[in-house]
């Protein structure tokens, strides 16, 4: 059997490299192609939009940023800072907030053209325009995130939260309890969050974090409106900034993943000089750096001084619990329990800092909370009683030498002396604002809740209640 070579012509060198790219040397840049005539106006129009979205122009952001809280770059402070957005209507934001924006940016545009119709590409304005917007999104999520990862943003509920009837509670805050209740997934939720705007920090993952954002934003979008919240706005505005940086590599992946098409990658980089622009640079780098580091600081210290959605001020010591009241005696005159009356309690609820709650007949007012709010001040802090209506809420002072309780009550303070007979009973008298003397004897009921025994107990284990 004879063998036929086929003959393999040489390969030399020179021809190998003849397809390699071209390297120019240092200081040579390729002329950049001209922008078409509706990138030029899609861009300005962008660029001016996302700046007034961006930059605080905004008055009443600097009276919430600079309101008097007894501390220099506090968590509230920071973010406050990192969760900008104009409003020119009213301090929520609104959809209409937008338009403004829209409408300002479509006449700078057309100034814009005019002025520079000879331009003939924007490619250092796009990427700075993309670091802008990465470093500003990448902002707004840490602020988010690290209250969630140090579970602080939905806490636990209270004793009085676990004792309000279903349906008298919003939406919002059946949604907020619920995640609360569940404090491992909520740090999950903030370390996926964490590491989106990690990646948008570095150039080359920012489409990566971009990409994270739009279903993770976009199901906190959705949970807002499904369950009435206030932050849908805001959250939309994210999703905004994720996409238009993802758009930036949309047609490149789509050439590469759905065509088959050869694609070449973004190699675009633009050349500090040496100098101010590149210690510029990196001064502006360390400065967000330490920023975040610092609210992340205040996120822990926060975390262990107790959250900042209930007050910090301690209640009465060993009086936390579930009050049921035995007598209520209102000028003499014994009042039975019932379903009807107004003016008899039903039951007392007790918390770790200076509440109580009371359930009457009586709804009480609904009190929203259309938006994430951090209050420096115990009275300013209403997330207890935000979204409930079936519990009136107290505020008081106890002085434990002249066994008072001083409850603030609007303009009518109501001081009630108080004593405890045994480690299950408090009473409560005095003379009302309307002049009505009041006796109630209050006794602690042995309540357990699911959520403490399943915490004790495990998952895996029997439980009995």
């Amino acid at each position: 059997m004879n063998v036929v070579e086929t003959p393999v012509a040489p390969v030399h060198r020179d021809k190998a490299y003849a397809a390699s790219p071209v390297v120019k040397p240092a200081g040579q840049q390729e002329q950049a192609p001209a922008w078409k005539g509706w990138e030029k106006t899609a861009f300005r129009f962008f660029f001016v939009y996302f700046l007034i979205q961006i930059v605080p122009l905004d008055w009443k952001y600097y009276r919430d940023l600079f309101a008097p809280d007894g501390a220099f770059l506090s968590l509230r402070d920071i973010f406050y800072a990192a969760r900008y957005t104009p409003r020119f209507f009213d301090d929520v934001p609104v959809l209409a907030d937008w338009g403004v924006a829209a409408a300002l940016a479509i006449a700078a545009t057309a100034l814009w053209g005019y002025w520079d119709r000879e331009r003939k590409e924007y490619n250092n304005l796009y990427y700075a325009l993309r670091v802008v917007l990465r470093y500003r999104l990448a902002f707004g999520l840490l602020a988010y995130a690290l209250i969630k990862f140090y579970p602080i943003q939905m806490p636990l509920p209270s004793v009085g939260n676990l004792n309000t009837h279903y349906g008298d509670i919003s939406a919002w805050k059946i949604f907020s309890m619920s995640t609360g209740i569940v404090p491992g997934y909520q740090s999950f939720l903030g370390l996926v969050e964490a590491g989106a705007a990690l990646l948008l920090l570095y150039r080359k993952t920012a489409s990566i974090g971009a990409f994270i954002v739009l279903p993770f934003t976009g199901n906190v979008l959705m949970s807002n409106l499904a369950y009435e919240g206030g932050e849908y706005v805001y959250s939309l505005l994210l999703i905004t900034f994720a996409a238009f940086l993802l758009a930036y590599d949309v047609p490149r992946l789509l050439r590469l993943t759905s065509f088959e098409q050869p694609t070449e990658p973004n190699r675009y980089k633009p050349v500090f000089q040496p100098g101010w622009q590149q210690y510029g640079r990196w001064s502006l780098k360390v400065l967000f750096v330490v920023f975040v580091g610092w609210y992340g600081y205040q996120s822990l210290q926060t975390y262990r001084q107790g959250g900042y959605q209930f007050p910090q001020a301690p209640g009465l010591a060993h009086a936390a619990g579930l009050y049921d009241v035995r007598t209520f005696r209102l000028n003499g005159r014994d009042i039975p329990p019932s379903a009807t009356d107004a003016q008899r309690w039903r039951d007392v609820a007790f918390e770790k800092w200076a509440t109580l709650s009371i359930r009457t007949s009586q709804l009480t007012p609904l009190v929203t909370a259309g938006t994430e709010e951090i209050f420096a001040n115990d009275d300013d802090r209403n997330y207890e009683y935000a979204g409930t209506t079936g519990r009136h809420y107290l505020r008081y002072e106890a002085d434990t030498v002249n066994h008072v309780l001083t409850f603030r009550d609007g303009s009518k303070p109501l001081t009630l002396h108080y004593a405890r007979p045994d480690a299950a009973t408090i009473t409560l008298a005095g003379v009302t604002a309307e002049k009505d003397s009041v006796y109630i004897e209050l006794h602690k009921i042995n309540k357990k809740y699911l959520l403490d025994e399943a915490a004790k107990a495990g998952r895996r284990r029997g439980l009995k209640l």
